[in-house]
């Protein structure tokens, strides 16, 4: 870190730690202090990601990003305690919109190493239960460990999770608590109830069937609401809060593979009357402050997203009046905390270091070497060791489940997507965090059966990543990646660009960006002859994929030949505990390049 950097850091460290009143900027009267009124503040986090420390677990350092953003639990429960102490804590709800147990080796550990489900207790748990959160709604990372893992990690929290649109398979009724009413008991004033509604993007019923097929079924989030937010009012709430794990620009990655949206918070707000404010969570984006007109009532209905990891915390000010008797909002106002103005709470940091430190030495074993160092930095944009490691040993584990069944002669081919930039395999010894920095998703590997004209159709999809240009380059990275599509119009995420590759035989191909997007495939040959259309193959992908996830052609329909949960990262890491050696020569090829017509395109970072 700079000393300029580091200077500035300190003067707002000094900003922060006076006293408490006259924090923030945007500071505002406490609700006792209004004689006509009441001022309620709703106080949000989301997709913590399982993110406590201000510690990147892969790089085994301080956290840090290209804008110096912090990150954290211990950093928001600073920020949420001195607004607290601000406004008055009775004033204050707290509230989650959901990611909380899986992101980092932190959550990964207590979700498999060392269980919750077998007596740990998670650190995520004792962290939120030290901040005091009053509700959270469930993201669909929470169930990316199992139903069990997730039943635990309620139990073991002091606050409701709530997801009012998790229904059971049979009955259709909801299986986790859709709302609660806080009542916010003011001096001088009548109670105010608040009723606090969570809900989940329905993606869960894609992104995990496996776990929750036959058991739960997911409502769109509009459509649940209409049913519920009514239930809220009948209860007798004054003022209704939604917390949405769903992002608020209208866009779903499944397709058509489910009719609901995917990001519906904005929706949401529009169609359905009586909501007064939303804390938006899942997008993983920045909004300090948005309105949306209800279609039925006229009434502005306020919505904040604070970024995520703990970057941010949400400062939602509701301030009520008296309408014959009953409390209602008439205005409302929100602003973002920047979790770099503060140092981390030690009473959560003290909470959780003991885990942390249990994780560190996990992540830090050494299982093995590596030949020659592998980095992804280039992945995006040119076939690298690092991402053919890994469609190695998916590809390899498939191969090898698939003896004596009717399939384990068919060829097998792997996708693998650049998940992680920073991701590098040293040459010399190799660390658990090195082989997981590969691959940060908890993602389960699965079997598809693809014939040849559906894998060139698919790869078309992929190759709808790249942004069209003319010439050769050079060009940089940004210039050619990222492409703007109907299914992704700011631009297609690194995780949806998929690289395929052949275990026995080699998988070749070009993808002409000169060309326009559904037709940019060129010389795609399997073992050095023309892919036949006709042929079968085995494809080793991911659960989210499999799934639907970036709404690529064919995999939702295909055959499964093989699911047994197994998570890839942990593959990844198993495979060098037992084989010792990593050596590119045993898996790594140029199978594929970004061309112009026939001549190969420079980029550059």
């Amino acid at each position: 870190m700079s000393d300029k950097l580091q200077t500035t850091r300190r003067q707002m460290l000094g900003m922060a730690v006076v006293g408490g009143a006259g924090l923030f900027a945007a500071s505002a009267p406490s609700a006792e202090a209004k004689p006509n009124g009441a001022r309620l503040t709703v106080l949000g986090t989301t997709d913590l990601h399982g993110n406590i420390f201000n510690w990147d677990y892969f790089k085994n350092a301080e956290y840090d990003d290209r804008t110096h953003n912090d990150i954290g639990a211990a950093k928001c429960s600073t920020l949420i305690k001195a607004m607290r102490q601000e406004r008055g804590a009775d004033s204050c709800i707290t509230l989650d919109a959901g990611d909380t147990i899986q992101g980092t080796p932190l959550a990964y550990y207590y979700a498999k190493i060392d269980p919750i489900t077998k007596g740990s207790t998670h650190p995520m748990a004792l962290a939120m239960n030290e901040i005091g959160y009053d509700a959270a709604a469930m993201g669909n990372h929470e169930f990316n460990y199992g139903l069990d893992t997730l039943d635990e990690f309620r139990r073991q929290v002091n606050f409701p999770m709530l997801c009012a649109n998790a229904l059971d398979w049979n009955t259709r009724r909801p299986v986790y608590p859709s709302y609660v009413i806080k009542t916010v008991k003011l001096k001088g004033h009548k109670p105010i109830r608040v009723g606090i509604v969570g809900l989940v993007t329905p993606g869960v019923s894609i992104w995990d069937k496996a776990i929750v097929d036959g058991k739960l079924r997911f409502n769109g989030i509009v459509e649940q609401a209409k049913v519920v937010i009514p239930q809220v009012k009948r209860a007798g709430a004054d003022v209704v809060i939604v917390s949405a794990h769903s992002g608020a620009d209208t866009s779903s990655s499944w397709g058509d593979a489910l009719p609901y949206l995917e990001n519906a918070s904005s929706v949401l707000a529009e169609e359905v009357p009586d909501i007064d404010a939303i804390l938006v969570g899942h997008a993983h984006k920045e909004i300090p402050q948005r309105y949306v007109t209800n279609k039925a009532t006229g009434k502005q209905v306020l919505l904040s997203e604070p970024l995520y990891w703990g970057m941010r915390v949400t400062v939602m000010d509701l301030d009520l009046v008296k309408v014959r008797g009953q409390w209602q909002v008439q205005s409302s106002s929100a602003t973002l905390l920047n979790a770099n103005i503060v140092p981390e709470d030690p009473k959560v940091a003290a909470l959780v270091r003991p885990a942390h430190q249990k994780v560190l030495a996990y992540v830090n074993g050494v299982i093995g070497t590596s030949k020659v160092a592998m980095s992804a930095a280039t992945s995006r944009y040119e076939d690298t060791p690092a991402i053919d490691f890994i469609n190695y040993v998916q590809a390899k584990a498939v191969q090898d489940a698939l003896v004596g069944t009717p399939y384990m002669n068919l060829p097998v081919l792997s996708i693998a997507a650049p998940f992680n930039k920073a991701a590098a395999i040293p040459a010399g010894e190799v660390t658990v965090r090195d082989v997981a920095g590969l691959y940060i998703f908890d993602n389960t590997l699965m079997a598809i059966t693809l014939t040849g004209k559906q894998i060139r159709a698919y790869l078309e999809t992929s190759a709808q990543y790249f942004k069209q240009v003319s010439g050769t380059g050079p060009f940089t990275a940004d210039q050619v990646t990222n492409a703007s599509t109907p299914q992704a119009p700011s631009g297609t995420p690194d995780y949806n660009y998929d690289i395929m590759a052949g275990l026995d035989e080699r998988l070749t191909y070009d993808i002409d960006i000169a060309s326009a997007p559904g037709n940019r495939i060129r010389n795609l040959e399997y073992g050095a002859e023309p892919l036949v259309d006709e042929a079968t193959f085995v494809i080793a992908i991911n659960n989210y994929r499999a799934s639907g996830g970036g709404s690529f052609p064919g995999v939702t329909t295909a055959p499964v030949i093989y699911n047994q949960q197994v998570e890839i990262r942990q593959l990844l890491i198993d495979w060098v505990t037992a084989n010792k050696v990593i050596d590119p020569a045993l898996f790594a090829s140029d199978d594929w390049r970004l061309v112009s017509g026939s001549t190969a395109i420079t980029v550059t970072e």
